[in-house]
């Protein structure tokens, strides 16, 4: 997988699966433009590992649509193009129905779907805006195996990932006239800073144990999805959803 000449922007990129992401793209020859929303010095310590040269940082709230225009928009001015997006930024927040006000749960749903949907939509259009007038490009999408099994305790969380999918594969199909192929990762349990204090705590060996390979994902095995997809010969593909779960959920 050679992305020599490519240029590619990771949202989320500031640390875990997005920082893996990052460094994976640019130790394969692309210039990569480092998202972040408010973690700028994790970002920067991002930008720091990478590999190569001609990489920057790109701030933007998700959540907000102007936002994420203009952070595309100046990818492109910046970088002289854009031929990968992968959307990664996404948020996780549990509010069990039995256990919150009306306001909470209305709040909830607000912020995760804004972040985790809206979001990740906006930057495919503005994205997709610039690959169709310059010969195609790569998007992908992570998503979660929680849009698959349900999240009782994080509906919204469940729900944002599965329109993310749906969304992926819409897009899928009415991109590739376009010659701009769309794919999507969906992750169980993944060893990042947001796992580990479960992954640390008593329910930890129940988590690994989940999957027959005793563990969970490394960041390393979700980025390798993530590059397959935006790597050329991979078009055939598109509108694939790559489950990386070490089988410890297995659809139908």
């Amino acid at each position: 997988m050679d992305f020599t000449g490519k240029v590619g922007l990771v949202t989320g990129a500031s640390r875990g699966i997005g920082r893996a992401v990052a460094q994976h793209l640019a130790q394969r020859g692309a210039r990569v433009a480092v998202h972040y929303h408010r973690s700028g010095a994790a970002a920067q310590e991002t930008l720091a590992t990478l590999a190569g040269k001609g990489h920057m940082l790109a701030q933007a709230d998700m959540g907000d649509a102007d936002a994420v225009q203009r952070m595309v928009a100046e990818v492109v001015r910046q970088m002289g193009g854009l031929h990968i997006l992968v959307n990664n930024a996404g948020i996780y927040e549990e509010h069990p129905l039995d256990k919150v006000s009306y306001a909470e749960w209305q709040a909830g749903w607000r912020r995760t779907l804004a972040t985790n949907l809206i979001g990740p939509a906006n930057a495919c259009y503005c994205a997709a805006q610039h690959m169709i007038g310059n010969g195609g490009g790569r998007i992908v999408n992570v998503s979660s195996r929680g849009a698959f099994r349900g999240e009782p305790d994080a509906p919204a969380y469940g729900a944002s990932k599965g329109g993310l999918n749906s969304m992926s594969q819409s897009l899928a199909k009415a991109l590739a006239p376009h010659n701009i192929f769309v794919g999507v990762v969906a992750p169980g349990w993944v060893e990042t800073d947001m796992a580990s204090e479960h992954l640390a705590g008593p329910q930890g060996d129940s988590i690994r144990a989940q999957s027959p390979l005793g563990r969970v994902a490394s960041v390393d095995d979700v980025a390798y999805a993530v590059l397959f997809l935006a790597s050329d010969g991979a078009e055939f593909s598109t509108g694939t959803i790559i489950d990386v779960n070490g089988a410890s959920y297995l659809r139908m």
